[in-house]
């Protein structure tokens, strides 16, 4: 009888150029295969489940897209089929890889360990030998939870950036409407505060704010000592603008409707394409400040960058509040502390704009 070797057996292994050959030894049915045949089959079932679950959902999703009028019905049929021929070659694929897994069990012992590793053992006709690899599989898919009570996302906000001064309205502001703008970019994070209903969520994050202001005419930012104001460029003046860079920790609390989805081993409650409505406030610190300007002289262009704190607040802290459907939402902004410090003309940023929920 031909004798497998251990030089033969780890040279099929590493160049998986062809099974073992001649006449192997059948393996041991140890409880740790028994094992692993379990579990390779309880996750074929669970794929096949959750392919399926996908294609319900993708199904859903187009016929929404069909109600809303935002397709045709030939298109909905075509997407349904192409979602469907998907889901196919999906499963087909995902239960080749778990019916070659489970081949191996059964032509010896393939059995994952605790850090990631997996052992092959393989019996000649004398005694048993191992050869440890690394699973390819690890980390393996874990489990869905069954309750996320909280999920994270990018935010990013953009729109028109202004101040009230010394209790006045827009049309006080020695700011341009339309060329004072902001950004802002964040993580932000979604906590259910009730454990049986969503209809009230608490909101919180960690953002990056940039907000520009560019003077009215042909003035720029002056500072004196304590004091900074606008005085008239003495030039030909095509760019002013001072720009505050905060770091901002908003939290709110969002309320609206959602929709609870049910599954065998697991619950979510979703708010796509829902009404909500977001109120709270925010408080970082300003870490850059820094001032634009182009400019003419004699003829040439000349652009320079100011990096000065201008005595503007070092603490940033204010009200905000959101209101839209699905994603995006209109947003706003009231800063309570003073762009510029005291003994300076009171000045309070607020903002206007776009909020998306990526």
């Amino acid at each position: 009888m031909f004798k497998i070797t251990k030089i033969a057996a780890l040279a099929a292994l590493l160049f998986i150029a062809q099974p073992l050959t001649a006449q192997e030894t059948e393996t041991e049915m140890t409880p740790a295969v028994k094992a692993r045949l379990e579990r390779l089959e309880k996750a074929k079932e669970e794929m096949i489940k959750e392919e399926k679950e996908m294609l319900r959902e993708a199904v859903e999703d187009i016929e929404q897209m069909l109600e809303n009028g935002d397709i045709t019905a030939e298109e909905a049929e075509k997407r349904k089929k192409e979602a469907a021929l998907k889901t196919a070659q999906n499963i087909e694929n995902r239960s080749a890889i778990i019916d070659n897994k489970i081949e191996l069990v059964k032509r010896g012992e393939f059995v994952g360990t605790s850090d990631g590793y997996i052992r092959i053992d393989i019996k000649d006709e004398d005694d048993w030998f191992s050869i440890v690899g690394f699973d390819e599989c690890f980390p393996c898919k874990t489990k869905k939870p069954y309750d996320r009570r909280t999920t994270s996302h990018l935010v990013v906000a953009a729109g028109i950036n202004n101040a009230l001064v010394d209790g006045g309205s827009l049309d006080d502001s020695p700011y341009q409407i339309g060329g004072s703008k902001f950004f802002e970019i964040g993580w932000q994070f979604k906590t259910r505060v009730f454990k049986e209903t969503n209809w009230l969520r608490f909101v919180y994050g960690l953002n990056f704010q940039f907000n520009g202001f560019k003077p009215e005419d042909e003035r720029y930012f002056v500072r004196e000592g304590d004091l900074t104001f606008l005085e008239e460029f003495p030039g030909n003046l095509d760019k002013s603008k001072l720009r505050m860079d905060n770091l901002v920790l908003p939290v709110f609390f969002e309320i609206g409707p959602s929709k609870k989805i049910e599954r065998d081993d697991y619950f979510r409650y979703s708010i796509r394409r829902k009404f909500r409505i977001g109120l709270g406030g925010y408080f970082g610190v300003n870490y850059s400040t820094r001032h634009k300007l182009k400019y003419k002289i004699d003829g040439e262009r000349v652009k320079e960058k100011i990096k000065n704190s201008y005595n503007t607040s070092n603490t940033i802290y204010g009200l905000a509040g959101y209101v839209g459907f699905g994603d995006l939402s209109l947003y706003t902004r009231y800063e309570l502390n003073t762009i510029f410090k005291d003994p300076n003309v009171d000045q309070h940023n607020i903002a206007f704009g776009l909020r998306w929920e990526l």
